[in-house]
């Protein structure tokens, strides 16, 4: 795993074994930040990462120079190892909440211009999400929300969904804000 674009590029992340995470692999990463690239300016972007494990996409933002990256993750090793990532590598910018996603969401009340979610792939919840942010007018106008699930998986019939790219096993799936 490492980073693949911005100030640490070529950064290798090499988080704890015991993590109990599911990185997103660095080929599909890649291929979401060429689509990004095309469509984003990162810097001054202020970012909300969901399931943020690793904080692989967290980095991925702070090294692009977002303004702000939100990260949020339930699991205690996961916030000490991002907490610990982001001050080792000079990233402020990376603020890491260790709560639970859906009732993050609904005490939160910032919009944010992008949100990514990466949940556990077999969390019957993943299809809540879009509603869970719309509802809440978590994204500011023309905001992204990005999910990534299983390829078979089907959130076409959410609220403000745009598309769906499939790389091997993985999906990400675009809504608009």
């Amino acid at each position: 795993m490492r980073i693949i674009g911005g100030r640490l590029k070529g950064l290798r992340l090499n988080p704890p074994n015991n993590l109990p995470v599911r990185p997103t692999t660095d080929l599909a990463k890649e291929a979401l930040f060429n689509i990004l690239n095309n469509q984003l300016d990162f810097e001054g972007l202020k970012v909300l990462d969901l399931f943020s494990g690793t904080g692989n996409i967290a980095m991925e933002f702070a090294s692009r120079d977002a303004e702000k990256v939100i990260a949020v993750d339930r699991a205690q090793q996961c916030v000490f190892y991002l907490k610990d990532m982001a001050a080792k590598h000079k990233f402020p910018e990376i603020i890491v909440f260790k709560a639970d996603v859906f009732k993050f969401l609904e005490m939160e009340t910032e919009p944010y211009d992008l949100i990514f979610a990466d949940p556990p792939y077999d969390l019957d919840k993943i299809p809540q999400l879009p509603n869970a942010v719309f509802t809440r007018q978590l994204l500011v106008a023309d905001g992204l929300l990005i999910i990534e699930h299983p390829a078979y998986q089907n959130l076409s019939n959410q609220p403000n969904f745009s598309e769906k790219r499939i790389y091997g096993n993985t999906a990400f799936s675009f809504f608009k804000g």
